[in-house]
């Protein structure tokens, strides 16, 4: 059994749930772990001088208890995709290893040094100022955003994760995420897809075919 960690990180509809979730899709033996689902309660979350709630820092998540679901995986990817209900690929041919992967997605995953340091593979996602804040009004949120949220607290957050994420981590691949979501997922799974061959010990993975 060979185990393989993919990061998909970037600010604020970047778009990489999406990524995430098609790779998910077309990759077997795959599963996603989303750094949204770790938020603290609104209650406990720190509000700045402006009134802001603090959610853009890793102070507003429950780190730990990710990290504990990340090593839960580590330690037995099969099991961990059965409890998620997830079914596992067939087999690997005799000779060659399985291969699983695990994708963690998320604003701040490489911010975090235990998690960004499990990387085998690391993506960032980049749109422009006006685009990510175009995206970001057109969602809702629980609680909604305030009024001038964006300028006063999401996007001056994002260029600090943004400046910290680079003195801590190498190797990181961006992506444009202008492009399609079909050329997002093409480029990235052709990448990935490689490293699954020197995994498994096959150049023959016509089993992993992109639908």
């Amino acid at each position: 059994m060979k185990k393989l960690i993919v990061g998909i990180g970037g600010m604020t509809n970047g778009g990489k749930s999406t990524l995430a979730r098609s790779l998910h899709q077309q990759i077997p033996n795959s599963c996603i772990i989303a750094q949204d689902a770790f938020f603290k309660d609104d209650s406990v979350v720190p509000v700045d001088s402006n009134g802001f709630k603090q959610y853009d820092m890793l102070d507003a998540l429950h780190m730990d208890e990710m990290m504990s679901e990340v090593d839960s995986w580590c330690r037995d990817p099969e099991s961990f995709l059965a409890l998620q209900g997830l079914v596992t690929g067939h087999a690997a041919p005799s000779g060659q290893d399985k291969v699983y992967m695990l994708i963690v997605e998320g604003f701040l995953i490489f911010n975090y040094r235990p998690l960004n340091q499990l990387m085998d593979k690391s993506y960032v996602m980049e749109i422009p100022y006006d685009v990510c804040k175009k995206r970001r009004s057109s969602r809702v949120y629980t609680p909604p955003d305030p009024p001038g949220y964006f300028d006063g607290h999401v996007w001056p957050m994002y260029l600090k994760n943004r400046k910290e994420l680079e003195s801590m981590v190498t190797g990181i691949v961006l992506l444009d995420g202008l492009k399609s979501k079909e050329e997002l997922l093409a480029s990235v799974y052709d990448d990935i897809i490689k490293e699954i061959e020197i995994l498994s010990g096959t150049g023959d993975v016509s089993d992993v075919k992109l639908n």
